[in-house]
């Protein structure tokens, strides 16, 4: 009987509300539990990940001040101030300037008549200009003669000098002989012998052979310049190896890799080689002054210094300059032509790229 009732009393309502009210208690706990557990893995992945990024970020931190300081150190090397800038392009200009004006004033008598060279108040502009000097110049045969001399022998010098340098410059840069070393050597030793000190073997040379006052003498000792032989030699050595193997795989003689390969890859060197030689060959004075006697063999060099000793006190001034404008027109159209070609030759023979 009392275990009945007691059976009884627990499944009123009352008893009833209080185990469920346990219940959503409990699930209400494990629920916030659960909540709870998650919120902390999520802060801990969130505190992972910001330990994780803050070195990266202190890496980067690290970095960009170091880098803002090379990067202002090179502006203040590179970057002259404002004040130097403006001294430098003065200074220039100024040196422009002056070494313009003695062609201005060449160019000027020119133009000028015979009678208005030194009259008092001329200006540097010619009032009233004459080409009279210009004409003169094709149809006076002496100058006419220089120039066709010097235009011979700075050809034929400047086309001995590509072909002998070159293949000189190939020898001693890829084929390996016995005394390489030492006649390279040797060839370069011939720059520091003044061209002054052979004049006179030369001379005795040419003279005794019976050449003298020919284009022989005059084209021949300007051949294999050693210059020339440098500049080549510099090019060649800095031409990848493999290149010359691959080509002698598929079976290429010495002869056809080096006209084949060789010679296009050096079309800067060469054009700057050719340049070096016909400036130098058309300014020579002093060689053609020597092995030159008769006048029909001057060249515009000596040409000129003849002419310069018959008109340079007398009203003839203005012809004088007028022919130093043709004989210095060839060198200026040369190197306006081939500046480009020349820097490029200059600054590959010197291993930039």
């Amino acid at each position: 009987m009392t275990g009945k009732a007691v059976a009884k009393g627990s499944d009123t309502p009352d008893a009833r509300d209080s185990a469920e009210k346990g219940a959503a208690a409990k699930g209400a706990a494990a629920e916030s539990s659960a909540k709870e557990a998650s919120a902390k893995e999520a802060s801990g992945k969130k505190t992972a990940d910001a330990s994780a990024r803050k070195p990266a970020e202190k890496k980067r931190s690290d970095k960009k001040p170091a880098e803002k300081k090379r990067s202002t150190s090179w502006a203040k090397r590179l970057r002259p101030t404002t004040k130097r800038r403006v001294l430098t392009y003065a200074c220039l200009t100024v040196f422009s300037v002056l070494m313009t004006i003695p062609w201005l004033w060449t160019l000027s008598t020119s133009f000028k008549r015979s009678r208005d060279v030194f009259a008092p108040g001329t200006g540097l502009v010619p009032d009233p200009a004459s080409t009279k000097a210009y004409e003169r110049i094709f149809t006076d045969q002496p100058f006419f003669r220089y120039f066709l001399n010097s235009v011979i022998v700075a050809v034929v010098v400047v086309i001995l000098n590509v072909v002998f340098d070159s293949l000189a410059a190939y020898a001693f840069a890829k084929l390996p002989f016995p005394g390489r070393t030492i006649v390279y050597g040797l060839t370069l030793a011939g720059m520091m012998v003044p061209k002054e000190a052979m004049f006179v073997p030369l001379f005795m040379m040419f003279s005794e052979a019976g050449l003298a006052n020919s284009y022989i003498a005059l084209i021949f000792p300007r051949v294999a310049f050693p210059l020339g032989v440098f500049i080549m030699t510099q090019f060649f050595s800095q031409v990848p190896s493999e290149m010359e193997e691959a080509a002698q795989v598929d079976g290429a003689s010495p002869v056809r890799i080096f006209f084949s390969i060789m010679v296009p890859l050096a079309r800067p060197a060469l054009i700057a080689l050719a340049t070096f030689s016909f400036v130098q060959t058309w300014n020579d004075y002093l060689w053609p002054l020597v092995s030159a006697t008769k006048p029909e063999m001057f060249t515009v060099t000596t040409g000129l210094a003849s002419l310069q000793g018959t008109f340079a006190q007398s009203t003839e001034l203005g012809s004088l300059m007028a022919r130093g404008i043709v004989g210095a027109a060839p060198l200026l159209i040369v190197f306006l032509l081939l500046q480009k070609y020349l820097i490029r030759g200059i600054s590959l023979s010197s291993g930039d790229k």
